[in-house]
């Protein structure tokens, strides 16, 4: 390692003018790059493709279509929708969403759709037509007509509202624009539902109200904007604390501009390898920038320390790098290797996160570990730096004071409180910690808050139809023309029975539940023929009406899924409905007839929180076992090792138990939080255990060697929690509910963190290095 030091050292400080040029050519470039880099929200990249319920998904998706629908109700001020302004409203709703590019447009679906009609039973048998006729006319008797046609064909609860205030129009969206034959993008999408439909169509008597996947990313990435205020806020408040940190101008922009030039550098090399930015992951620039201000300020510190010895600057940036090159390279690694463990997620959202962030933590080994020190080597400091290097006045000022009631840690009493107090803490957490469930636990849209728009809308939708967005498909695959077999759809319909009858299922449609409807109506309407015939004639005469475009079976007849409209898409519910199919299809089906999981925006959810599950423990294994072999390798001490994991894996669990008392599930975008929690807390212990391993090695007493841990290092450790956590509290002012969820839970993790390595780690050290106390 030294071998390796020597090497690098010099190297980098023998040409640090072709360091500098280097650094300045390679970010102008990626400053360059990233100015192109996009906001990139597309459905697919939410699903776990391999999942088994995804693969029943993209099997049946073009015939019965997917999970990234749109739903548009449409609504009247007075509460009655027979009257021509609304009429004129819809029609335009209907039209203008069929010509947006994007657009499914044989699954467009509303009264106004050709596959919108009604049958009804007549002296000479059956007569029917759309439901909007040809020659319709929005007048007293035009209107009349169709109110009729929609009783007959039975659309109420589902095109139209219960109350008879709104009217729906849905659609299915593609993955690719039929346009430009590339992959839809899902903002533009949904702004050109606000600027081509919501704003032009909506009066002061039609309200529109739109909800689905690409209205609430584009609702999402609006409020991401404001990520951008708070980053200058965070950039401002910091620059302020470490001027206050270290009285020196030139300090200050060091770590500030070293650390921006990270998230330009991680921006750039995205946008260079062809990633855009999810809005899910947009708060991960600034947790760059964060973990390198924590690294930089490590680095101006040393360094102003050294300076205020009075050695030449190029000599004390010379050792300060060699000083924290391995002991910030080893967290820096520690925290690439943890982000880099999602990529074992089958899911692509979080793999592309997983690259976003390790990209941006390993670049900030070149910019605050190698750039800012050569950078500070050509400044002269002399007179300007006021960093606390230790006691050096018989008068002991507040820092100092601070440090001496911190080293009280090592000792065996305070030490025992410590730890004693720090278990019961980690019990209770823990307890707490196991509570945590998998999916969302509130209905809407859990990454905005209750009074968006967005879920205002979903809420209004719920209320006012007996169906909702929430949908779960389970496909029953079973052979050609099954649909004429008595047994199989009598097992359909006792399946469809038994999902009304689950907690959580709003409603639910089948072939088998339409194929009855039609049988009473071949029998006058008499509700005791509303069953399935068992003549097979009888059964394929009331099949046959029900045409492919209805969504209830294919072609051929060998495939008829089953629609439930769930309450919400809460973790619970879908688990409930879940395991009812399950156990359903497990004594039901037979070889010919499987009932398969699943399709529909609760389908994804359903395969999306069991990839979660089956991810969470193998992907914390994987950072815990990365972390101690990377300490394990860089202190080669057991005991140093165990010092700074526990309080990791402490923090870790009490975030855990923070997010089942904040109510957040574990989902797609708060699973990262995980990693991301041992990334932050292993550079605090890392810095100040590399500071006292050396010493304890050489027979030094623990006592003295975390006092002069702390004397060298600790200021900046405690300096970096408290600034960072304050930072990022400012999240709770956030238009989205995930970023204030994140705010929260980082402003835990920075101080807790912290606290673990200055309380913790020295207390739990009192009971290793036995041997060597004064």
């Amino acid at each position: 390692m030294r071998g390796f030091l020597d090497i690098l050292e010099r190297a980098v400080f023998r040409h640090r003018l072709f360091a500098i040029i280097s650094f300045a050519l390679i970010t102008c470039f990626l400053l360059f790059k990233a100015t192109q880099i996009q906001l990139d929200a597309s459905f697919n990249k939410n699903i776990p493709l391999n999942h088994d319920y995804m693969k029943v998904y993209t099997k049946h998706e073009k015939q019965f279509g997917g999970a990234n629908s749109i739903l548009i109700s449409v609504c009247d001020a007075d509460g009655d929708i027979f009257n021509e302004e609304f009429f004129t409203q819809l029609k335009a709703v209907h039209d203008q969403l069929y010509f947006i590019p994007g657009v499914n447009r044989p699954l467009v679906n509303s009264i106004f759709a050709p596959s919108a009609r009604f049958v009804e039973v007549v002296e000479d048998g059956f007569a029917g037509g759309p439901i909007i006729p040809a020659n319709f006319t929005a007048d007293k008797r035009g209107l009349a007509v169709v109110k009729e046609n929609i009783e007959k064909a039975k659309v109420v609860g589902r095109m139209i509202a219960s109350d008879y205030s709104c009217a729906m129009v849905t659609a299915q969206l593609l993955e690719t624009d039929p346009q430009t034959q590339e992959k839809l993008d899902t903002l533009a999408f949904a702004e050109k539902l606000e600027t081509q439909v919501r704003e032009p169509l909506s009066t002061d008597k039609v309200s529109i109200h739109i909800i689905g996947f690409a209205k609430m990313a584009g609702d999402v990435a609006e409020g991401a904007k404001g990520v951008l205020l708070f980053f200058a806020i965070a950039i401002a408040f910091t620059f302020v604390m470490v001027w206050l940190f270290c009285h020196s101008l030139k300090l200050t922009i060091l770590p500030i501009a070293c650390s921006i030039i990270a998230v330009v550098w991680q921006l750039g090399l995205l946008s260079s390898l062809g990633f855009g930015l999810d809005p899910m992951s947009i708060l991960v620039p600034f947790l760059v920038f964060a973990i390198g201000v924590s690294h930089g300020v490590q680095m101006i510190n040393d360094i102003g320390k050294k300076v205020s010895t009075g050695s030449s600057t190029r000599v004390c940036c010379q050792a300060s790098f060699r000083a924290l090159l391995i002991p910030g390279g080893i967290a820096l690694l520690s925290d690439t290797i943890g982000f880099l463990t999602l990529l074992t997620i089958d899911i692509g959202i979080i793999r592309e996160l997983a690259i976003t962030a390790s990209l941006g933590v390993a670049v900030i080994i070149f910019t605050n570990l190698i750039l800012l020190p050569v950078w500070a080597s050509y400044m002269r400091f002399e007179g300007s730096v006021h960093i606390q290097a230790g006691t050096h006045t018989d008068k002991p000022n507040l820092l100092d004071k601070l440090r001496e009631l911190l080293v009280k840690a090592t000792d065996r009493k305070p030490a025992g409180f410590i730890i004693v107090f720090t278990a019961v803490l980690f019990a209770v957490g823990y307890w707490q910690a196991d509570k945590m469930r998998i999916g969302d636990l509130h209905a809407g849209a859990p990454s905005l808050h209750q009074d968006a728009r967005y879920n205002q809308d979903t809420f209004l939708i719920s209320d006012k139809y007996t169906i909702s967005s929430d949908i779960l498909k389970v496909i029953v695959e079973a052979y050609p023309a099954a649909c004429t077999e008595h047994d199989v759809m009598e097992r359909i319909i006792r399946f469809q029975w038994q999902m009304e009858n689950v907690a959580g299922v709003q409603s639910a449609v089948s072939l088998s539940s339409v194929a009855q409807s039609v049988n009473a109506g071949f029998n006058e309407g008499n509700l005791k023929w509303q069953s399935l015939p068992r003549n097979t004639a009888s059964l394929v005469q009331a099949t046959s009406r029900v045409e492919t475009s209805s969504g209830l079976l294919d072609g051929n007849c060998s495939v008829m899924p089953v629609i439930i409209f769930l309450n919400d898409h809460k973790a619970e519910t879908i688990d409930h409905v879940v395991a009812k199919v399950k156990e359903f299809a497990k004594a039901e089906e037979t070889d010919e007839l499987k009932f398969k999981l699943a399709s529909g925006p609760v389908g994804v959810m359903a395969a999306t929180n069991e990839s979660v599950s089956a991810a969470q423990l193998p992907m914390m294994l994987y950072v815990y076992g990365a972390v101690i072999l990377l300490c394990l390798i860089s202190f080669r001490s057991v005991k140093a090792t165990v010092a700074v994991v526990l309080p990791l894996y402490i923090v870790s669990t009490l975030a855990q138990a923070l997010m089942v008392q904040l109510e957040i599930g574990l989902t797609v975008s708060t699973l990262p939080v995980i990693a991301l929690g041992v990334g932050i807390g292993v550079d605090y212990g890392i810095y100040i255990l590399s500071s006292m391993v050396g010493q304890l090695k050489q027979g030094v007493a623990l006592e003295v060697a975390y006092r002069n841990a702390l004397a060298e290092r600790g200021s900046a450790v405690l300096f970096t929690g408290i600034t960072l956590a304050i930072g990022v509290s400012t999240w709770i002012f956030s238009d989205l509910k995930f970023q204030v969820d994140m705010g929260i839970l980082l402003t835990f993790m920075f101080l807790v963190n912290m606290l673990g390595a200055v309380l913790l780690l020295p207390a739990i050290g009192s009971f290793l290095w036995t041997d060597q106390k004064k």
